[in-house]
């Protein structure tokens, strides 16, 4: 193997392992969010004044002195910690990786190694960085909360887009498939926008304590149009300052919330099964194969938001309809990607 082919390689060994990590990161967050221990340490970026987080009597003693409102509760402390840590180390691969891909880049000019892709992502990682300090200090505050969800989000996506550069597998199609396919990216771009989207609904939803807001499916307190207030739900001027642990809107305001994530979720199907139709009728075995894995995860995605309503948020099943989520966006990066390095035969 040539040292060049070699240097693809590892590059893009490297970016999957990064995109690996970053879905256990997003994944971590999820569930730390979930079970309300986003303030376990209420400090950053230690815990209590450690590098991990007080476990014998006398270090909790000392903890809850120096933070008397905030006494150690050590099953919230150690997913904050696990999550901080995984983050960190998620970081330093992606520092790596856009060293290597500057020097890949000197090494080969004429390779166009993506490295203003990988330095982009440094910077993210740098902001999610503070979105996650802000988390903290600002305690919980739900914009910087949902922010901070859309920006691993946005990590995530953009590691997976960089892993399929370095592969570089494009699809070999025929004249009208690849015509079907390219006419294909407005739709595959309202697809990726609506998913994005209701994600961060969902985020909202979450980070306002808005998920249980009704209780049973597909009516809302019995109503199929129950009492609401958009005008607080959607206030985005919310004033910093409280403690938003346990959210601080009334019922009307987390119905609306709530309400407006169901209708989401109805607007994202209908873009979805569309976008699935278009893909199968693409005529290639690749193509149905990746409209098939959206179908999946739109169904099982669908299937998640409904059992949380109706088992009143499982933490597991929660977790799990943030991880779908994130693969069902992975699979709209990978279709946008495939859109435009396809290649005509």
């Amino acid at each position: 193997m040539s040292p060049i082919r070699s240097q693809k390689k590892n590059g893009y060994r490297w970016a999957l392992f990064a995109t690996l990590l970053c879905m256990g990161v997003v994944v971590l967050g999820a569930f730390t969010r979930l079970a309300d221990a986003g303030l376990g340490c209420p400090d950053w970026p230690g815990c209590y004044g450690h590098l991990t987080w007080p476990k014998s009597a006398e270090s909790v003693a000392r903890a809850e002195a120096l933070f008397p409102e905030a006494p150690v509760e050590h099953d919230k402390t150690w997913p904050e910690m696990v999550h901080r840590y995984f983050a960190g180390a998620l970081g330093l691969v992606i520092l790596g990786l856009t060293v290597a891909m500057w020097r890949f880049a000197q090494r080969a000019p004429a390779m166009q190694y993506p490295r203003w892709h990988a330095s982009g992502l440094l910077a993210l990682v740098v902001l999610q960085a503070a979105f996650g300090m802000w988390t903290v200090t600002l305690k919980l505050w739900p914009q910087v909360v949902t922010a901070h969800l859309l920006g691993g989000f946005a990590t995530l996506s953009l590691l997976w887009l960089l892993t399929l550069r370095l592969y570089n597998r494009p699809w070999t199609l025929s004249g009208n498939s690849h015509r079907r396919l390219i006419g294909m990216r407005p739709l595959v771009w309202l697809a990726v926008a609506v998913v994005v989207g209701q994600i961060a609904l969902g985020g909202w939803t979450s980070s306002n304590y808005a998920a249980l807001a009704c209780t049973d499916f597909p009516t809302c307190h019995g109503r199929w149009w129950p009492a609401m207030d958009f005008a607080r739900a959607f206030n985005f001027a919310q004033s910093v300052g409280p403690n938003y642990l346990g959210g601080l809107l009334e019922g009307d305001a987390r119905t609306a919330i709530h309400m407006a994530h169901r209708i989401g979720a109805v607007v994202t199907t209908l873009v979805l099964l569309l976008l699935i139709t278009r893909l199968w009728r693409v005529g290639v075995r690749a193509a149905r194969r990746l409209a098939g894995l959206i179908g999946l995860l739109l169904v099982v995605q669908v299937t998640l938001g409904i059992s949380n309503v109706l088992a009143s948020l499982p933490l597991s099943v929660a977790v799990a309809h943030n991880a779908v989520g994130a693969l069902l966006l992975l699979s709209l990066v990978t279709l946008a990607h495939r859109s435009y390095s396809a290649i005509r035969i």
